[in-house]
């Protein structure tokens, strides 16, 4: 397509909204998810049979089929929702497109079947699901605006919900010191862990004198459990698109880069679409809309390293070196990317930029707390009811997103803990459910933001073993160039790794913090500045199943296999071999309907057999 001039673009746009899910002759409008988990899940084929059994009944011109990016409610996925109806399908199969269209859009009947059931399985919910399911109810969509909404592979649909209107008006109508202005305003601050103003951040940019400066997006997200960037890119790519080129006319520049791992080929691949579709009508390029501006915006893979979410390192990784973060100051805002001044924000951050100069910047000031304004994505996973990507004001509870969003916990088990921030955050507990989350607050309890990792633990979960896996993680992805962060993860890991084995002592509680603090204050960068916060939170939070792990050589939760022993209860036992079918090692003899017993030498402690026992009689001592 030949490149539009800001009058046509206006044009087109009126037209886009006036024939957004209203297209002529069409009776009923079907959005499938098209995420990354759904498709996975084979969201793909349910999306092509909803095609073939709209033409094979008949009416594929009285409906539009739609894939769009995540829905959020992944626990439920697939998710297919059918317009004008507010039909939300959920767990839904390729074979279930016969009877969909069947029955909703040829007979204009719901398929009750596949209609979303509240917990306790008596009632379907009919209608909106934001109003009506209640992981979506105390949710607020700023940054997740789009996704599910549109075909994210279709310019046309982001136009007709505004898309583009906040690059127009900085272009010709905002200064780039009013532009700061409403940033400043809207109280955004940087959605990748550290809260730092956004408004700042450009300031600071733009002020800096240089003939060449960059706009670099991290969409790097490495924490274990977190998808929150990677969903945004798949459902809104050109959300992030407008806000970069925001940003380069805010601040001087003429070039951004998107930082992504490669492990997200289909974020990637809708972000080309997305850039392509941009440069064919004139928002990207040279002279935009006419204006005389000219940006534009690459892709540059990243290979996975956790390291690089820093975003010194990133920029390093950037210019073709070894992603190794470097001293601060001089700040990238001075000396970023080869050495010019660079903006860098994450994805979500940049998803905030449409909303805030479309709506203005008290819209987004409106939302959240005093000092943590607007929303938060959380990727929810772990022992929870419903998991999925969840989008909230500041300040709302950690009971509300666990309890009430999330459903609560799997299997009527305990709650034991929760985990913000990822590697780099700390393991609260239920005394702190009822704090507002905000920056301020998470970091007070010993636990951080982060990029917006929530992971839930119940009673089945042992704290060290916890504490010791993402130390292992971080060990891993250390990138080795300061001491502190070097040597002190693998001390931990050494130390956590001896009490899950039985030959803790107590001084080594002392040793952790002290190592930990120590790491805190002298690491070059946040991931040996926050590596120790799983296990200092733990040590505090949860110090009596420390102390149980080195007195007593006892594991709670069964988690450390040194510290269990399995054996079978011959008052119980049945005889009835199952356990002895099921032992990968063998080592459990005995005869039908007598009892049998552990050869402890070779038991692996894999707790097969006390999972399949149905008496009761396999004991874990």
């Amino acid at each position: 397509m030949a490149h539009v001039s800001l009058e046509e673009l206006r044009k087109l746009r009126d037209s886009e909204k006036q024939a957004f899910r209203k297209r002529e002759g069409c009776t009923h409008y079907i959005l499938t998810c098209g995420g990354t988990a759904c498709q996975s899940n084979k969201g793909v084929e349910i999306y092509e049979g909803l095609i073939a059994e709209a033409e094979k009944q008949g009416v594929k011109n009285k409906v539009q089929i739609i894939k769009t990016g995540c829905f959020g409610f992944c626990e439920k996925g697939p998710i297919v929702k059918v317009l004008p109806d507010n039909s939300f399908y959920v767990e839904v199969k390729p074979e279930d497109a016969q009877e969909i269209i069947a029955e909703q859009v040829v007979k204009g009947h719901e398929v009750s079947r596949l209609l979303y059931q509240d917990p306790t399985g008596k009632e379907q919910v009919k209608g909106s699901a934001e109003a009506n399911i209640g992981f979506y109810q105390k949710q607020f969509r700023v940054v997740l605006r789009n996704c599910g909404l549109i075909n994210p592979e279709d310019i046309k649909e982001y136009l007709a919900t505004d898309g583009y209107i906040g690059l127009e008006r900085v272009l010709f109508e905002l200064k780039a010191e009013e532009v700061i202005e409403e940033l400043k305003k809207s109280g955004l601050r940087g959605r990748g862990g550290a809260g730092f103003p956004t408004w700042i951040k450009w300031d600071t940019t733009r002020k800096v004198q240089g003939d060449v400066k960059y706009v670099v997006c991290n969409a790097d997200e490495g924490d274990p459990g977190a998808y929150m960037d990677r969903s945004t890119i798949e459902g809104d790519p050109h959300s992030i698109i407008e806000a970069m080129t925001v940003c380069g006319k805010t601040i001087g520049a003429n070039q951004g880069f998107v930082y992504i791992r490669a492990e997200y080929p289909l974020a990637v691949h809708r972000l080309e679409i997305a850039l392509a579709q941009a440069k064919d009508y004139g928002l990207l390029g040279k002279n935009i809309l006419g204006s005389g501006f000219d940006f534009d915006i690459e892709i540059r893979l990243g290979a996975g390293a956790f390291v690089c979410g820093e975003e010194t390192a990133l920029l390093r990784s950037l210019e073709g070196l070894r992603g190794m973060p470097t001293p601060k100051p001089p700040f990238p805002a001075f000396q970023g990317l080869w050495a010019k001044p660079t903006v860098i924000n994450n994805v979500e951050t940049f998803a905030n930029i449409p909303v805030i100069l479309t709506k203005g910047g008290s819209y987004l000031a409106g939302i959240g707390t005093e000092k943590s304004k607007g929303t938060k994505v959380f990727a929810l996973t772990g022992k929870i009811n419903n998991s999925g990507l969840v989008e909230v004001p500041m300040g709302t509870t950690l009971r509300e997103i666990i309890f009430e969003i999330g459903g609560g916990i799997k299997n009527g088990k305990k709650f034991k803990g929760v985990q913000t921030g990822g590697p780099s955050g700390g393991i609260l507990t239920d005394k702190v459910l009822d704090t507002p989350i905000d920056y301020e607050s998470l970091t007070a309890m010993g636990s951080m933001m982060g990029s917006g990792g929530m992971i839930v633990m119940d009673e089945d979960d042992c704290v060290v073993d916890v504490a010791r896996f993402y130390m292992d993680f971080c060990v891993d992805e250390s990138c080795g160039k300061c001491s502190p962060c070097r040597i002190g993860t693998t001390q931990i890991l050494h130390i956590l790794e001896k009490i899950t084995k039985g030959n803790g002592e107590e001084s080594d509680l002392d040793k952790l913090e002290a190592i930990g603090k120590a790491m805190a204050k002298a690491s070059l960068c946040m991931l040996g500045g926050t590596a120790a916060n799983p296990t200092l939170s733990t040590v505090k939070n949860f110090r009596e199943e420390y102390l149980e792990h080195i007195h007593e050589r006892k594991c709670r939760s069964g988690k450390c296999k040194n510290l269990i022993r399995y054996e079978i209860d011959p008052e119980k036992c049945k005889g009835c071999g199952k356990c002895a079918k099921n032992c990968p090692a063998d080592c459990i003899t005995g005869e039908k309907k007598k009892p049998y017993t552990i050869e402890q030498s070779k038991c692996l402690k894999c707790g097969e057999c006390f999972k399949n026992c149905k008496f009761d009689a396999v004991l874990r001592v």
